[in-house]
């Protein structure tokens, strides 16, 4: 008996369309996908991440988390007795790596760092393999890597908050690719806690849950995800201190005014850096036919939330822009598939010759704020005992480490005692721009345990001690200048 074969399929709009089985997927199977790319994929990012092996460390950032993982290691309270703008994933990483492999090199997190590139880049093969197809999924892991360089090396090689937040970014959009809402929610939430702006990755997140699944329980599962963990963190630190160190606490950093020039001067370069990285990719995506941007709103909005994170506190540092490469990744796949084929392989080669100078940029870069910081932390070293308070008045914490002495103060930078931030001039430094409550704690702190040495670092800067009351009447009341090391003045305490 002949049958009726059975109606078509009718897709609605804002259904999840059925995953394509294996077997209907052209290309070399699942068996041979990963094993021939993932290879690729982590030679690509350990070569890409040589540079970072070079120094001690790139910039002051790394040096930040160094020395919060040691006095976290010594029994300081996070939020508390040691404190940071910043949520607490990556300073308990760094934490962990040192109780592993020790506190004297930052070689375990730089290869940490090596691994969350390799990890962002396979999420991104990933979304695009099921996205489009297999030589798209080789493609955006390959040019994702190629590009994940493309700043200034004490940017793009730095061991910093933007490199271990990628993989959470991405996995958060690949989770909601596939209708994963819960666990969507919970990448989000590590995202954020490792920097605020990753929650930028909330908007394609969103987009997607509203196109693909409006269902109620989708909404209630991601909202979970994202809301439970950071409630957790809070409550594991200090929730009135998270709350206040990484979300309403940094008013005054945030702020549009004050070297605005110099501000506009730093956005343009790094944007010029980034473009001139991205050079294989942003003409295709401008000259993509409108069949070639179809299903990719998702990636656009990822990617201008991504921007609008980077001008988020009007700084344009270099490491912010790395968020932007994987969404930029993607679309550079998806305007690549358009016929002919050759505009790959001209991306690929393109990219390539770009990510060689970047390479050979961070082998050769001369780090002279790095060779500062160790002459004087050489200094600091002779003259004090391993067991001796500090207080480096500067911006550059790394100093504490570089030799291994004990902050004086939980307050590791000037900055968030006078509000600077490596760019702003005298309109918005000084005393009345700490951070709020910050003069009461530090001076209790100079009280309590004064330190045995006081290195002004400041070198001209607006937050020399000149400009600051607080400090000037410490050092002349108490201390007595003991000499200068590469422009830094030394003052011991008086008998």
């Amino acid at each position: 008996m002949l049958t009726e074969p059975p109606p078509p399929l009718r897709y609605v709009r804002g259904a999840v369309p059925p995953r394509p089985s294996r077997r209907a997927r052209p290309g070399p199977p699942a068996s041979r996908f990963w094993p021939r790319l993932l290879p690729v994929l982590a030679l690509l990012a350990l070569i890409t991440r040589i540079p970072s092996f070079r120094h001690p460390l790139w910039n002051p950032d790394e040096g930040y988390l160094a020395v919060q993982a040691r006095m976290l290691a010594g029994g300081g309270a996070l939020y508390e007795t040691v404190v940071d703008r910043k949520p607490p994933l990556v300073p308990w990483l760094y934490q962990a790596a040192f109780a592993v492999c020790g506190d004297e090199s930052l070689w375990p997190v730089k290869a940490l760092a090596a691994l969350a590139q390799f990890c962002t880049a396979v999420l991104l093969a990933s979304l695009a393999r099921r996205r489009w197809d297999d030589l798209a999924g080789r493609a955006a892991g390959v040019l994702y890597l190629l590009v994940s360089i493309g700043l200034n090396p004490e940017d793009a090689q730095a061991a910093g908050f933007e490199v271990f937040m990628l993989p959470f970014t991405v996995a958060a959009v690949w989770c909601a690719d596939r209708g994963r809402w819960g666990a969507a929610g919970v990448a989000l939430a590590a995202a954020f806690l490792t920097k605020q702006t990753g929650g930028a990755a909330l908007l394609p997140v969103l987009w997607l849950l509203w196109h693909n699944a409006p269902a109620r329980t989708a909404v209630v599962r991601t909202g979970l995800g994202l809301l439970l963990p950071v409630a957790l963190v809070a409550l594991i630190t200090d929730p009135a201190g998270f709350l206040f160190w990484t979300v309403t606490g940094s008013a005054a950093y945030a702020s549009f005014t004050g070297s605005e020039l110099h501000v506009l001067f730093r956005a343009l370069a790094n944007s010029a850096l980034l473009a001139a990285a991205c050079a294989g990719l942003a003409l295709p995506v401008v000259r993509a036919p409108r069949p070639a941007r179809t299903g990719t709103a998702d990636l656009w909005l990822w990617l201008g939330a991504s921007a609008a994170a980077v001008a988020l506190g009007f700084h344009f540092f270099g490491h912010y822009y790395l968020q932007l490469m994987p969404p930029a990744a993607l679309l550079g796949t998806a305007a690549l598939r358009i016929p002919p084929r050759d505009r790959l392989t001209t991306a690929l080669l393109t990219s390539a010759c770009g990510c060689v100078l970047f390479v050979v940029w961070g082998m050769l870069a001369p780090r002279p704020e790095l060779a500062h910081a160790q002459r004087l932390a050489a200094a600091v070293e002779a003259r004090t005992a391993p067991g001796d308070r500090v207080l480096v008045w500067g911006i550059h914490p790394e100093t504490y480490w570089l030799a291994d002495r004990t902050p004086a103060s939980r307050y590791l930078t000037a900055g968030l005692l006078t509000n600077y931030s490596g760019g702003r001039d005298g309109q918005q430094v000084g005393e009345k721009y700490a951070v709020e409550g910050a003069w009461p704690v530090f001076t209790g702190e100079m009280a309590e345990q004064p330190p045995v040495l006081i290195v002004d670092d400041s070198r001209g800067k607006p937050f020399a001690p000149g400009h600051v009351p607080v400090l000037r009447r410490l050092l002349a009341g108490h201390y007595e200048l003991l000499g200068t090391v590469d422009g830094a003045v030394l003052y011991a305490r008086s008998p």
